[in-house]
C-alpha cells in the first residue's frame, strides 16, 4: 500500500491559487500571483529539499504538470529540481495533454486511478499544488498526510484547498517548523471525524 501526501502552500485564509508567479493562474481575476515569493528563505528551501529526499512518484493535475514542466527541466541538478525531474509523474486529466516531461503516465479517472495506484507497491505519492485534483482525493478519503505551508499573508480571494463542500474531518499535527520569514510548515495526518463539545 502506497502512502499519499498532499503538499501545498496556503495563505492564512486558506488560498492556494498561483503561489509561484503572476502568470500561474489569473483565473477569476486573481491579482496576487506570486504571493509566496517574499517569504522564500534558506530554511524553506531546505525543508522542501528534505521533503523530496525520500523515494517518491509525483501525482499532478494537468495545469500543475504544465507549470512544472515549463520550469524544472531548466534546473536539472538542484536539490529540488533533480528529484522532481527524476520522479515518475502521474498526471490526472480527462483531456490528452502532451506528456513531454517524463517519465509520465496519464490517469483519466483521478479517484479510481489513484486508488489503484495506492494499492500497488512502490514509493510514496506526492501531490504538489494541483488544487482540483487534491480536492478530489480529499473527497474520496485517499490522502494519508498533508504538508501545509501557511504563509503570513491574507488574500481574501482565490481558490482554496479546503473549499465549500469539503467533508468535515479532524487532523492531527505530527511535525512542525517555522521559517525565519514566518512560514508555518505543518505536517498533519487525518484523525477521523470532527469532535464537538462545549465550554
Amino acid at each position: 500500500m502506497r502512502k499519499l501526501m498532499v503538499t501545498t502552500m496556503l495563505s492564512v485564509d486558506g488560498v492556494m491559487q498561483a503561489p509561484g508567479g503572476p502568470e500561474e493562474d489569473p483565473s477569476g481575476g486573481f491579482a496576487f500571483g506570486g504571493w509566496t515569493a517574499p517569504f522564500v528563505d534558506d530554511e524553506g528551501l531546505e525543508a522542501k529539499a528534505e521533503e523530496l529526499s525520500v523515494p517518491f512518484d509525483l501525482l499532478l493535475g494537468r495545469r500543475t504538470y504544465e507549470i512544472f514542466a515549463g520550469y524544472w527541466p531548466n534546473d536539472p541538478e538542484s536539490p529540488i529540481g533533480k528529484p522532481l525531474n527524476d520522479a515518475t509523474k502521474y498526471v490526472a486529466s480527462r483531456s490528452r495533454p502532451s506528456l513531454d516531461w517524463g517519465p509520465s503516465v496519464l490517469i483519466e479517472d483521478a479517484a479510481e486511478g489513484v486508488a489503484a495506484l495506492k494499492r500497488e507497491d512502490g514509493p510514496e505519492l506526492q501531490v504538489h499544488g494541483s488544487g482540483n485534483l487534491a480536492q478530489t482525493l480529499i473527497g474520496h478519503g485517499l490522502v494519508d498526510e498533508y504538508h501545509l505551508w501557511i504563509f503570513p499573508v491574507v488574500l481574501g480571494q482565490g481558490k482554496r484547498l479546503f473549499d465549500a463542500g469539503t467533508i468535515p474531518a479532524s487532523l492531527r499535527l505530527v511535525d512542525s517548523k517555522v521559517s525565519t520569514t514566518g512560514v508555518f510548515m505543518g505536517t498533519y495526518e487525518p484523525a477521523g471525524e470532527v469532535v464537538t463539545g462545549s465550554f
